[in-house]
């Protein structure tokens, strides 16, 4: 039978070509990071198991990346509550400069304009502490974490909470003023109430695996909202006073620790300073101090109030960063099963990349044979 030699030409062509597709392909096995199989045709079993280890890699990657944003987002809370603490309690912080001005007199005028101004630069300290980002994220701002939360007038007399609710189409603005009272004190107005309660029930359960996720209340609840911070009162326990129809009771709790927050002591104190500079009489500063006094006194059950966010936002942390490591190491583990079932052994790698690339080279020799033309001749 006469053979041609286009077709000789053709079937050294499709050899040498698979030849060296084996051969790149056990090159690529030496490094430790082939698959042992190509296709399921190779081991059908092992293959598509595989398939569902990788599946399984994937998902845990998601949720470790997840999980590691949140955890990120809770330390910034954190921080963010002990920098208001600070700024409450700590060296240079509203009790210090309280105290500084209860010991000074009427004849120190200038050291009650600076502690004034102090005071009124720890109210803004306070609001950049409530603001604080995370990758571009507000991490006080409940449900709607894309703008600044709190904004504070020059003055620190106005505190708007601003804040766009699911569902809504335009952002709700609630302002809270510090207004002077009868006998000197502070307190804040707030001209939406019902907006705040409706803030301040907003939550962002996740589960970890703790808990029943039927139960929202055995789940992690990740957001922690500005105003949440400020009175110490949890979204839990708000939404549990508004299911045993305690919502008036609730209403004026929230009015109570708002003014008793630190932003609201902060500003109290600056304000009867001013009152007193504004009126230097003896009336004047036995109001000074007895309001001064009074915001004393009620500092430090403010300071443990914030103190008990940080702690409880500690403990979520932990819980997160222990369903971290878990996640990691079934990480390793389902990584170290994939590499054993479908990673390429380095012994065999190597023999057989010998083994192809003797092959290629002898597919080589051949085909500079083809090339002569003695051996066309002779196939003639």
């Amino acid at each position: 039978m006469r053979v041609t030699n286009t077709s000789i030409y053709r079937n050294f062509t499709f050899t040498a070509n698979d030849l060296h597709s084996k051969l790149i392909k056990s090159f690529s096995k030496i490094g430790g990071n082939s698959k042992k199989y190509e296709s399921a045709a190779e081991n059908p079993l092992a293959y598509y198991e595989g398939l569902n280890m990788d599946t399984h890699f994937q998902d845990l990657e998601s949720k470790v990346s997840l999980i590691k944003d949140v955890k990120h987002r809770m330390y910034q809370q954190e921080l963010g509550a002990r920098a208001i603490q600070s700024a409450l309690t700590g060296d240079n912080g509203s009790k210090f400069q309280i105290e500084k001005a209860l010991n000074a007199t009427s004849d120190h005028t200038s050291t009650l304009s600076a502690v004034r101004d102090e005071l009124t630069q720890s109210q803004h300290e306070i609001v950049n502490a409530l603001n604080v980002q995370y990758q571009n994220i507000y991490v006080f701002g409940g449900n709607d974490s894309s703008q600044a939360p709190f904004y504070l007038s020059e003055d620190g007399k106005t505190l708007t909470y601003r804040h766009l609710f699911p569902g809504d189409k335009t952002t709700t603005d609630i302002t809270m003023t510090l207004t002077k009272q009868t006998d000197g004190s502070y307190e804040y107005v707030i001209d939406d109430i019902d907006s705040v309660v409706k803030a301040m029930t907003e939550q962002g359960v996740m589960d970890l695996g703790y808990g029943y996720i039927g139960d929202r209340d055995s789940l992690i609840d990740t957001y922690t909202g500005g105003l949440n911070v400020l009175t110490g009162i949890t979204s839990k326990t708000a939404r549990d006073m508004i299911s045993l129809g305690k919502t008036d009771d609730l209403k004026a709790l929230i009015q109570e620790r708002m003014n008793g927050s630190a932003i609201a002591l902060t500003g109290q104190a600056a304000f009867a300073v001013q009152d007193y500079i504004d009126n230097p009489t003896q009336d004047g500063l036995n109001t000074m101090n007895k309001v001064l006094g009074d915001t004393l006194s009620e500092i430090d059950a403010s300071s443990i109030r914030l103190g008990t966010i940080y702690e409880e936002l500690g403990i979520k942390y932990s819980r997160l960063d222990d369903t971290h490591t878990r996640l990691l190491s079934v990480q390793d583990s389902l990584t170290e099963a994939y590499a054993d079932k479908l990673g390429a052994d380095p012994y065999e790698a190597i023999m057989e990349m010998v083994s192809n690339q003797y092959s290629y080279n002898a597919a080589l020799q051949v085909g500079s044979k083809l090339m002569e033309t003695s051996l066309f001749d002779f196939m003639r």
